[in-house]
């Protein structure tokens, strides 16, 4: 694939909050989706299960602050929500 998935393109319509909130889902989306195609080469969100997310949640975060964890939560909730999916994640 010669040209990367513009992340911002697709959080543009879910994104709310301050600059710096809006920065941080960015910069956090964007590291999710380069470990989700290094791992399971899943280039783009859509071709992702919940299984994906999961394994980053639990396995890339794991020597991670619970604060860390938590803001990365958060963004992996507003990705779920722009993909119109209706996965649970508890973590």
């Amino acid at each position: 694939m010669s040209k990367l998935f513009d992340m911002e393109v697709l959080l543009a319509g879910v994104l709310t909050g301050s600059p710096a909130t809006r920065r941080r889902h960015l910069r956090q989306a964007k590291m999710i989706q380069a470990e989700i195609a290094e791992r399971w080469q899943r280039a783009t969100p859509w071709a992702w299960q919940r299984k994906h997310l999961v394994w980053f949640l639990e396995h890339r975060l794991n020597r991670r602050s619970d604060a860390t964890r938590y803001y990365y939560l958060l963004t992996v909730r507003l990705l779920a929500r722009r993909l119109q999916k209706t996965w649970i994640f508890n973590f």
